[in-house]
């Protein structure tokens, strides 16, 4: 393994030359990466694992590699030659209209059309998308808009006598129990959360032999009850690989130092934002060879898109160190490439959220190889930050007057490991399940009793034995599988880099450009992530935020982000002070020192697709960037709303 990654560190591009050396090389396909749409006719391995599963077979993998590198570049290719080809759009109204750009799209790309199926699925099951671009959800979505609403209808004329609501209604609770304790003997569930434990772990392609899942309240606690568990003050490292300023790595960072470790994090090379493979080598081979600490590890980036080779996972491994897989930022079946059995993390965390365009909410699922369980360490802090479970949720009349849906509600509950009460949180769309759960007097029971008790089995899940529950939001992922959801964002993404770079301001002597994208440009297999700013005719930047509420406003939801951990090699040290800028709010950590913090990096637009984005989406997210093109736009749009008596936005 250490002969072969040498062998990828030589092969990386050099990270000189401007903008244009870098988007050249780019279209070259020199990443040795590979996602799975390339396994129709080679499997779906990443081509670096064919090394490791086929190591006898080399005149197979040498054609396997070259066909890759043709089929790779001339994706590349079609798309810059064929996209809008020497065309500048300086007028917004001067844009094709949705037909004539579609029916342009899909000449150039025609195996788009082998994606109706997802067009039919956004049709019949979400169509509350028809008029909202949805491009700010990260994770997996678990149910479908039309599996809620038919949930609703068919809840509201039958009525159990628990007031409770059926699956897919379910509310959280969380629990005091650490890390340890809850993987060792905590994993008696209520059958609606062993039903939904099991076909996430099905879905991910997790074996319950190999792995146990702690469910948690969000991937930022999910990331900090591994860190107040992990035995820092032994293996001290923490080495993170993250091209943008995440919640969930501040909570793991700001734990770890406050024990003791010493936080590290991989350089990004501008502008092309790939790994520093040299610093990173570095970090990770140095110092003793065992026990390190945890190397977290996102296969992708959530704000660029960048992806990054599998084989680091290994290479952290060979050199003493445990592996965090953060997968929170991969498409829904892109797990199917990574073959777990080979890689075999130490941990693994994934985000699961409600109803795509509609809800959010929802919980983590932390894995714990039960290989490295014994490492875990028992903390006072862990049991009260944010493990749950998951139970069957309340109908709204069975909750008291003055409940709001949105905030706590404390309960008494009792379990056989823990004496503390536990609180409840509305996440998903059911409310809160308030209850009482303990010790009943088994003598003397009257008839009312009985059914009380019915009543709380019920509430715990316990009355059907062979509860299965839909997850229609994953079964629409499972149904397209890995390649056809791959190519469709393949096409639609890479159509939309081009679309927006073709976008520059009139009567500019320095020739503007409207927007500015960071990270990959034009690739085979770039993630779904895009990363940008808008610019005036000055060339100067307009605020993300202004830009994502101006966007808002147009049914269009876009997130921000924030890049760092930036490398700018010699020949870009003229450009980093123009492009790094100071971070607006500081984070903290526990002994309000910033440690082992960057400051500088730069504020960004950030558009996420999902296998129910369609050319419609994009084309409307390119129409509404193109009105920039008019240097009175964000004015008219002041004006506008003022008059429209709407809230004002200061510019």
């Amino acid at each position: 393994m250490l002969v072969f990654i040498r062998r990828y560190l030589r092969r990386q591009p050099k990270a000189t030359g401007g903008d244009k050396e870098s988007y050249k090389q780019e279209q070259g396909g020199k990443d040795r990466t590979m996602d799975g749409s390339e396994a129709s006719t080679h499997g779906c391995c990443p081509v670096f694992l064919f090394n490791l599963v086929e190591p006898s077979n080399t005149r197979h993998r040498t054609r396997t590699t070259t066909t890759t590198r043709i089929s790779r570049s001339n994706f590349a290719k079609l798309t810059k030659e064929f996209v809008f080809p020497n065309t500048q759009f300086t007028n917004h109204e001067s844009l094709p209209d949705l037909p004539d750009a579609f029916s342009s799209f899909i000449t150039i790309y025609p195996q788009y059309g082998e994606t109706e199926e997802a067009d039919r699925i956004r049709k019949n099951e979400y169509y509350h998308l028809a008029d909202h671009v949805c491009l700010d959800y990260c994770g997996f979505s678990l149910f479908s808009h039309a599996q809620m609403h038919s949930s609703v209808a068919s809840s509201s004329t039958d009525h159990p006598p628990s007031g409770l609501l059926q699956p897919p209604f379910f509310s959280i609770t969380y629990k005091s129990a650490s890390l340890k304790s809850q993987v060792q003997y905590g994993n008696q569930d209520t059958l609606l959360e062993a039903a939904i434990r099991k076909r996430i772990m099905q879905f991910l392609n997790i074996l319950d032999g190999e792995y146990s899942m702690v469910c948690a309240a969000n991937r930022t606690t999910a990331f900090r009850v591994l860190a107040e568990s992990y035995p820092f003050h032994a293996n001290k490292g923490l080495l993170s690989v993250y091209d943008y300023e995440s919640e969930a790595v501040n909570a793991i960072t700001e734990s770890a130092q406050r024990r003791g470790a010493k936080v590290t994090s991989a350089s990004f090379s501008w502008p092309s934002l790939r790994i520093h493979s040299g610093k990173l080598m570095e970090k990770l081979s140095k110092g003793k060879k065992k026990s390190k600490g945890l190397f977290v590890f996102p296969l992708q980036s959530r704000i660029s898109g960048a992806r990054y080779p599998y084989l680091w996972m290994s290479v952290a491994k060979e050199h003493g160190w445990q592996v965090v897989l953060d997968t929170c930022a991969l498409g829904p079946k892109d797990l199917d490439t990574l073959g777990l059995s080979l890689i075999q993390p130490d941990f693994i965390i994934c985000s699961f959220f409600k109803v795509f365009g509609e809800n959010p909410s929802g919980f983590a699922g932390l894995f714990i190889k039960k290989s490295s369980i014994a490492v875990l360490e028992s903390s006072t802090i862990a049991r009260s930050i944010g493990i749950v479970s998951i139970v069957p949720a309340r109908r709204p009349s069975q909750l008291t007057d003055d409940y709001s849906g949105t905030g706590l509600d404390v309960h008494s509950s009792r379990n056989q490991f823990d004496e503390d009460d536990t609180e409840t949180t509305n996440s998903f769309s059911g409310p809160i399940s308030t209850h009482t759960a303990g010790m009943d007097n088994m003598l003397g029971e009257s008839a009312s009793t009985q059914k009380q008790k019915q009543v709380k089995r019920s509430e715990q899940g316990e009355t059907d034995k062979s509860m299965e529950i839909v997850c229609r939001g994953l079964d629409h992922a499972d149904s397209l599988g890995l390649l056809l959801i791959n190519s469709r964002l393949r096409c639609i993404v890479n159509w939309l880099v081009i679309a927006l770079t073709k976008l520059q301001h009139p009567h500019s002597e320095s020739g503007h450009y409207l927007v500015r994208i960071y990270g990959p440009r034009i690739k085979f297999d770039r993630g779904p992530a895009l990363a940008f700013n808008v610019f005036d005719w000055r060339g100067e930047k307009i605020e993300p935020e202004l830009v994502q509420k101006l966007a808002d406003r147009s049914n269009i939801s876009l997130s921000c982000g924030f890049l760092n951990n930036i490398w700018f090699p010699d020949k870009y040290e003229a450009e980093k002070d123009k492009v790094l800028e100071r971070r607006a709010c500081e984070v903290t950590v526990a002994s309000n020192k910033r440690k082992g913090r960057s400051d500088m990096g730069i504020d960004v637009l950030n558009a996420s697709f999902s296998f129910l984005t369609n050319f419609e989406d994009a084309y409307r997210l390119w129409t509404f960037i193109a009105k920039f093109l008019d240097a009175d736009f964000v004015e008219k749009e002041r004006r506008r709303y003022f008059t429209l008596n709407q809230k004002m936005i200061e510019v």
